[in-house]
């Protein structure tokens, strides 16, 4: 990764999207996934995923991209980089591109939750940005050992309602 030099503060970050998604297993609102978005060390912002709560559209990464707007007053969130627990889906992919984010570093991939269930489209971030041009910094399974725990805690949950 190359938006910031220190790799403890990355660790940092990912986590804070981790404990984010967690939030899923205690008060479930939707899915086991968190994002964070940072411009330099500044946290201008950490989501869940709130998709049962509110609408299909309220991915964890677009919740994160709409706090992080406000933060900024601007849908350009240029030289920011973005943490999510889970690769991106398509829609997320495309919000991140348009809103210039200019990396993302994700966990687990899709495959590994729509073999728990979830519909994902099975487009990668790499194809994505491949066929898309886009000039989005892609890190996957950053931290991937934590985000797959994240996915199996919320394994055991009795009542998990996949979409």
């Amino acid at each position: 990764m190359r938006h910031h030099t220190d790799r403890r503060l990355q660790e940092k970050f990912m986590r804070l999207a981790i404990k984010e998604g967690r939030r899923n297993i205690t008060d479930p609102k939707g899915g086991p996934f968190g994002a964070c978005i940072v411009k330099g060390s500044r946290v201008l912002a950490v989501a869940r995923n709130t998709v049962l709560a509110q609408d299909a559209t309220c991915h964890a990464e677009v919740n994160a991209i709409r706090l992080a707007s406000r933060a900024l007053k601007s849908f350009d969130l240029t030289g920011c980089f973005i943490y999510s627990t889970t690769e991106p889906c398509p829609m997320c992919f495309s919000a991140i591109h348009w809103a210039r984010i200019s990396g993302i570093a994700f966990g687990t991939s899709i495959a590994d939750v729509k073999k728990r269930g979830f519909r994902e489209l099975y487009i990668s971030n790499a194809r994505l940005k491949r066929i898309g041009k886009s000039r989005l910094r892609v890190t996957p399974e950053y931290l991937r050992d934590e985000c797959l725990a994240l996915l199996r805690e919320w394994d055991a949950l009795k009542d998990r309602r996949v979409y």
